[in-house]
């Protein structure tokens, strides 16, 4: 499989299958559909050679203790992070913006921005404006080599958690130009991470193709080593309830973080409808988009369905998934920023929306 998926990956299939079973970058069949779950064996030559230097053992990443403290006394908060990609003062902007709202930001990439500051310098960067690093990973754009060297760097920093993703192709976005590395895939980047002392996330894709493989897949995501797992839209709360308890009954004994859609305006509606394999709650976008404020309805849509994720069994938090259109990345923040306020009163009760009672 590794040759016949344009990501090389053993451990498939990606979130990027499309509703009708197609690849998102090439027109034939996802070659996992029609195989069985890919069982965790470990990563391929994952023992290197002896060396006269061998490496230190590698130090456990503060804020993953931290936030795995954290995590178990009451439910978290991470945003996607708006800020500008390569654009230091937009970060700590946005940073500054969020710091003391949001419990971590999600800093990953995106189709509109494959070239990013390396994930170690942003979490930095982040991190001194007083806000938690949740680091997205991406094996697109990195060997194994370059990504012990970044998970060496992030344990450094003291991030709070890794998040592993295959990721998107370089044919779809920005730069289809640049050459896909892939040398691991997400399940075995988890182990890798993990065993550089993170605290490891990983996706999953409920709507997606094979819908009914999707929870046994996680388990072998969480026998590699993930202990969290951001849940993809899937439609509203039933089916994320549904998603997880399977999980939870094949094994998955991991926190559950859903993404809940942030829709403030007419851009980042468009940006969400990017995201492969979308489903949406119903009516959910027609209902922002169709109010006189959006921005103000959209908020209030956001922490609804929040509130409704926060109730089920298992889930320890939701992610604030979304972005801006240029130059409203600050504006945006604002928006989570309140969001977050409105999930969890009890961090800010003086602040708490009157429309989230």
């Amino acid at each position: 499989m590794l040759l016949a998926c344009p990501k090389h990956m053993e451990y498939g299939p990606c979130g990027g299958v499309e509703f009708d079973g197609t690849c998102e970058v090439a027109p034939h069949r996802c070659v996992f559909l029609d195989l069985p779950t890919v069982r965790w064996h470990g990563i391929a030559s994952a023992e290197p050679p002896g060396h006269s230097d061998p490496v230190p053992a590698a130090p456990v990443s503060s804020g993953a203790i931290e936030m795995r403290e954290l995590m178990a006394a009451r439910p978290i908060v991470v945003a996607d992070f708006p800020a500008r990609a390569l654009d230091a003062r937009s970060i700590e902007e946005c940073a500054g913006i969020l710091a003391g709202s949001v419990d971590a930001v999600l800093a990953g990439d995106a189709g509109s921005a494959r070239v990013q500051f390396p994930p170690a310098y942003r979490a930095s960067l982040v991190q001194a404006a007083g806000l938690q690093v949740w680091t997205g990973l991406n094996c697109r754009d990195r060997n194994r080599v370059a990504m012990e060297g970044e998970l060496a760097a992030l344990a450094h920093v003291g991030v709070a958690g890794v998040h592993c993703v295959t990721g998107d192709h370089t044919n779809t976005g920005q730069r289809p130009d640049a050459t896909p590395v892939f040398d691991l895939d997400s399940t075995e980047a988890a182990s890798l991470a993990r065993a550089n002392g993170h605290l490891v996330s990983v996706a999953e894709a409920p709507a997606t193709p094979p819908v009914e493989r999707r929870p046994d897949r996680l388990l072998e995501k969480f026998r590699a080593g993930a202990e969290v797992c951001f849940v993809n839209h899937a439609g509203g709360a039933a089916p994320v309830a549904a998603f997880v308890a399977r999980a939870q009954d094949l094994g998955a004994a991991m926190a559950f973080i859903p993404c809940i859609p942030i829709v403030v305006d007419r851009e980042s509606a468009e940006l969400l409808r990017t995201f492969t394999t979308l489903v949406l709650p119903e009516g959910y976008l027609e209902r922002i988009l169709a109010a006189g404020d959006p921005f103000t309805e959209g908020i209030a849509a956001a922490v609804e369905l929040g509130l409704e994720m926060l109730e089920i069994d298992g889930v320890a938090g939701v992610n604030l998934s979304g972005g801006a259109g240029p130059g409203r990345e600050a504006w945006f923040a604002e928006a989570l920023a309140t969001i977050s306020r409105g999930l969890v009163p009890a961090q800010h009760p003086s602040d708490r929306p009157e429309w989230s009672t």
